[in-house]
């Protein structure tokens, strides 16, 4: 239903490598989180960098620092006009169609929303398959939410490509697939600002 959409998402970046998130289930880890640790903490955390969040995704997804191109789809409901727990947070003001540069080189904003007939899961999913599909995207990285976790395997089942680096990013390992896991919290802590000593120093 969304190919020819998504299909032009691409048709002027040809972007290798693309990152592809349900916004809404990100935005609450990162409030859980943000709550959690502010509480063992104790101190206040911010808002989730989302320029530093991307790039730990890309990392953690097999991305190097160079001059390359990342195309980041933020898929999510009609109504929802932003993220409560990132900044920039805002789909159409602060993210759709703007860009960032840095070490692992650009990084292009998308936020495609759901429509009447269609709800975000099924975006999401419309979105990841057809990714999967274009021959020019060389490294996929997905972050579902994690009820739709097995309908993402299936998807990467039937479309296996042994050109594409795929990883799935999740709070916890998941049951198997032919592709890379990571855990999702990372690149939030990594992003609110939580470093590893602070952790460490609780115990």
């Amino acid at each position: 239903m969304f190919d020819s959409i998504i299909l032009c998402i691409f048709a002027a970046t040809m972007s290798e490598n693309v990152i592809i998130a349900d916004a809404a289930f990100v935005d609450k880890v990162a409030f859980d989180l943000i709550v959690n640790f502010e509480r063992m903490l104790e101190r206040r955390i911010p808002l989730a960098d989302m320029a530093k969040w991307t790039e730990c995704v890309a990392l953690d997804g097999g991305l190097r620092t160079g001059e390359h191109h990342t195309t980041v789809i933020l898929t999510h409901e009609k109504g929802m006009t932003e993220l409560k727990n990132f900044a920039p947070s805002r789909f159409v003001e602060e993210l759709d169609g703007k860009a960032f540069k840095g070490n692992l080189g650009e990084f292009e904003f998308s936020t495609p929303s759901g429509e009447d007939f269609v709800n975000k899961d099924e975006l999401f999913l419309d979105t990841l398959q057809t990714v999967m599909q274009l021959q020019d995207v060389k490294r996929v990285m997905i972050i579902p939410d994690e009820a739709l976790y097995n309908n993402v395997r299936d998807i990467l089942r039937k479309t296996d490509d042994q050109d594409k680096r795929v990883t799935v990013f999740a709070m916890q390992p998941m049951p198997g697939g032919a592709f890379q896991q990571e855990i999702l919290g990372y690149s939030l802590m990594a992003a609110l600002g939580i470093r590893g000593e602070e952790i460490n120093n609780m115990n």
